[in-house]
């Protein structure tokens, strides 16, 4: 193993809000986030965080016990998040535009007491939790985040679409808050190694599980983000684009800049339009996204006026980043004032997130970096412990203070992904592989298990095949990813009929309706091909690669 980086850092052992708090204690007028034209200080989100916490106190929120946050980036999610923190709960952040039967399993599989979202989301809850362990149904607004004039325009435009919410099915933001100010609620002690947060990702082996990450691997993080980046500055903006509910969001757009002195601008909905324009109305430091979200910026017409002067980091994660579209990328900050080129990241959600960064001040053509302070890094032969020599392709593991606490409810997956190794240090086996060189640069190669990545969504062909396969018109189906410029990949569905359909228009339309409401809108197979047989390989299995082989020809 090559060390790649010397720096030690001494970790915070508070929680998630004793972090943010304590930035609240030396700056309470700093802003802590923009949204929508109004502000919050730091004073502001730790009160209202506060307020939260005993709200969910007097709702019968136990320590250890989980809630589910299935929001956008906006104001209630911070106060929830923090909240929940400080009253000892566990957040369990899920995608708001899932489907029904998802959320439905993310609520079971987390045994989730109480579930939050937006009024525009909730009939998709209301259907589904007689089938909960849900007791507690909190349901809030984007107005209930906007000024009295915003509010207005927000009621006859968008809110004009939403359906009213029972008044009697649901606890509403404004009650929750009276209940939460009326409280006298003591909060329990957290630990830094307690479990903080549940992140659903198909982890290393393709199936759904919640990752449990601690206070200790957040706030570790937030240390290592600012300590790899030296230009950092309290009061400095971050464009929080990327949503809480996954890792990169979270960890760094939102947690880092929170509990460092940072600056929020919260984005509920990105469009490339909106994410240019907020850049330069609010003077942006910093920018993070996936190459889909720049992919779509470089699209844009009409920016020639956008000034991006005042950039001081760039970060591409969540996925591989090509040499073409960083130089694409990078031509466009110089035309446009910026002084800094994107740099590229490497991490997965075992690990909170980011664990690797391309340095400030070095770069190399394909390479995503060095590993953050504290963190270790080496190649493997695949499915051993057997470390490779610099130049070798193999399995890349990770170790540090950001390494997951374990699989939610699944000790055999831990123990498959987490090994201890004789140096002491226990590894996250990631299934990506890569090589090293002399010099510890990571070059990342691909992922051993098959995964699509489409708009920096993981996808895994095994689910949807499973979900077509149960179909009474399929007999057997193959899922893949196919090349696209903007989203990197898009779904593509095969599919062997069984007696019962046949290959009509109406046949397909039929299969497409089933997909709607079954899987989240990322995940959708933008096509279904019928085919009458599928390709198999020497011991039966669908060839999968021979239909990717197929489709790169027919496209190139």
């Amino acid at each position: 193993m090559i060390s790649t980086s010397p720096i030690h850092l001494e970790y915070f052992t508070g929680s998630l809000f004793d972090a943010v708090a304590q930035i609240a204690h030396r700056s309470p007028e700093g802003i802590a986030f923009d949204f929508m034209g109004s502000s919050g200080t730091y004073q502001e989100l730790t009160a209202k965080a506060q307020v939260c916490a005993r709200a969910l106190i007097a709702l019968g929120l136990k320590p250890g016990d989980r809630v589910t946050l299935a929001l956008p980036n906006c104001p209630q999610a911070l106060y929830l998040f923090y909240g929940i923190n400080l009253a000892g709960g566990i957040a369990n952040m899920i995608h708001p535009l899932s489907e029904e039967q998802e959320i439905a399993f993310y609520l079971n599989d987390s045994q989730s007491t109480m579930a939050i979202t937006l009024d525009q989301f909730y009939p998709k809850f209301q259907s589904i939790l007689p089938e909960t362990c849900v007791r507690t149904m909190i349901v809030t607004s984007i107005k209930d985040a906007l000024s009295f004039p915003m509010t207005l325009g927000y009621t006859l435009t968008q809110g004009r679409k939403i359906a009213k919410v029972p008044k009697d099915q649901v606890l509403h933001w404004k009650a929750f808050l009276d209940l939460g100010k009326m409280a006298e609620s003591p909060m329990p002690p957290v630990k830094a190694e307690d479990p903080a947060v549940i992140l659903y990702s198909g982890g290393t082996t393709g199936t759904t599980k919640g990752i449990v990450l601690t206070n200790l691997n957040f706030n570790a993080l937030s240390q290592q983000v600012v300590a790899t980046n030296p230009m950092f500055e309290p009061g400095d903006r971050m464009l929080a684009a990327m949503p809480i509910f996954h890792g990169f969001g979270l960890g760094v757009c939102i947690h880092t800049m929170l509990t460092q002195g940072g600056r929020c601008v919260l984005v509920p909905r990105f469009t490339p339009k909106s994410y240019a324009k907020l850049i330069g109305k609010y003077r942006c430091n910093f920018i993070a996204g996936v190459p889909t979200l720049f992919e779509a910026l470089l699209r844009l017409p009409g920016l020639d006026s956008l000034d991006m002067s005042s950039l001081k980091g760039v970060f591409s994660g969540g996925d591989s980043l090509s040499v073409e579209l960083k130089k694409k990328l990078d031509r466009f900050l110089f035309e446009h004032g910026a002084t800094v080129q994107v740099r590229e990241g490497y991490g997965t959600t075992e690990t909170v997130t980011a664990c690797c960064l391309t340095p400030w001040d070095r770069y190399k053509e394909g390479s995503i970096g060095l590993p953050f302070p504290d963190t270790c890094m080496k190649i493997v032969e695949p499915g051993t412990d057997r470390e490779l020599s610099p130049g070798e392709e193999g399995e890349i593991l990770l170790s540090g203070p950001t390494v997951m606490k374990e699989y939610w409810g699944q000790s055999e997956e831990t123990a498959r992904t987490l090994r201890r190794h004789e140096d002491g240090h226990t590894w996250v086996y990631t299934g990506d592989l890569g090589v090293m060189d002399e010099e510890g640069f990571i070059y990342f190669r691909g992922r051993a298990k098959r995964m699509i990545v489409s708009s920096g969504y993981n996808i895994y062909p095994a689910q949807l095949e499973n979900l077509l396969d149960a179909h009474p018109f399929v007999q057997m189906s193959c899922v893949i990813g196919v090349p696209d410029p903007y989203k990197m990949q898009k779904v593509k569905a095969f599919v062997k009929l069984s007696a019962l359909a046949s290959p009509t228009d109406e046949t397909r339309a039929h299969l497409m309706e089933y997909c709607r409401k079954h899987i989240a809108k990322y995940a959708l197979p933008y096509e279904i091909e019928f085919r009458e047989d599928l390709p198999k390989t020497l011991v039966g299995k669908v060839a999968y690669r021979v239909l990717e082989e197929e489709e790169a020809k027919r496209l190139s």
